[in-house]
């Protein structure tokens, strides 16, 4: 699950640099600077903006993003590697809350109270991932198509962290379709990945279109989709 860094030395005092004023500021800034990245790469592509195009977005002048990070390519890296983290985080949050309740309920229940357990799961984890893409269309467009421009770390750490959330969502699937392979879990997890994270582009294409999907009605679809494809029975 979560590593646990080692305990430092010595504790922090009250008035640590980690919570005073002047690092708080400068955390916000950061995700400001995060946050202007997500909609200008989503919008043109990181090759098409510039450090003055991410500072002006951010509300600073382009040289003081080295405040920040090493450069635009970093930007990159933060944003995806700390998007791929919140997923992982997330899942096991979810993943973890609902089998503890699950476990709760368990000596009442016997084999089709474990499959309903499954399910409970699963479809925690497809809410969740149904409201990060909703939430996030930006950071998803940029996954798609700047991920190639990751530095080569900064790609080893996004797919090693993928791949521990797709086996999060394996586990879940493990107990509704037994003596099926972790490799067959895992294509399904990806392939319905791939029907939720369309998100982005089916929503704007029917805004395009002339008919604004709402987002719970999209939530909805996805949500029922996604569970279709996820619980099938195997060919």
């Amino acid at each position: 699950m979560h590593e646990i860094p080692s305990p430092r030395s010595e504790a922090p005092s009250p008035r640590s640099e980690a919570h005073s004023p002047r690092s708080e500021a400068k955390a916000v800034r950061r995700q400001a600077l995060l946050d202007a990245a997500a909609g200008l790469f989503a919008a043109q592509g990181f090759a098409g903006v510039s450090l003055d195009d991410l500072g002006a977005a951010a509300g600073v002048s382009g040289p003081a993003i080295y405040r920040h990070f090493a450069g635009k390519q970093a930007v990159l890296g933060a944003l995806l590697v700390g998007v791929s983290e919140e997923l992982l985080a997330g899942g096991l949050r979810v993943a973890d809350a609902d089998q503890r309740a699950n476990d709760d309920g368990a000596a009442q229940r016997g084999a089709q109270g474990n499959a309903n357990d499954d399910g409970a799961v699963l479809r925690a984890l497809v809410a969740f991932h149904v409201d990060f893409a909703l939430s996030k269309p930006e950071v998803i467009r940029v996954q798609d198509r700047d991920f190639t421009s990751l530095a080569p770390d900064d790609r080893s750490a996004v797919r090693r962290l993928q791949r521990r959330y797709v086996d999060v969502w394996a586990g879940a699937l493990a107990g509704l379709h037994p003596g099926t392979t972790p490799a067959e879990l895992r294509v399904r997890a990806q392939a319905v990945f791939g029907l939720i994270n369309s998100t982005p582009h089916s929503v704007g294409g029917a805004q395009r279109g002339g008919g604004r999907v709402p987002a719970a009605r999209a939530r909805e679809l996805l949500s029922a989709m996604a569970l279709a494809a996820l619980t099938a029975p195997a060919p």
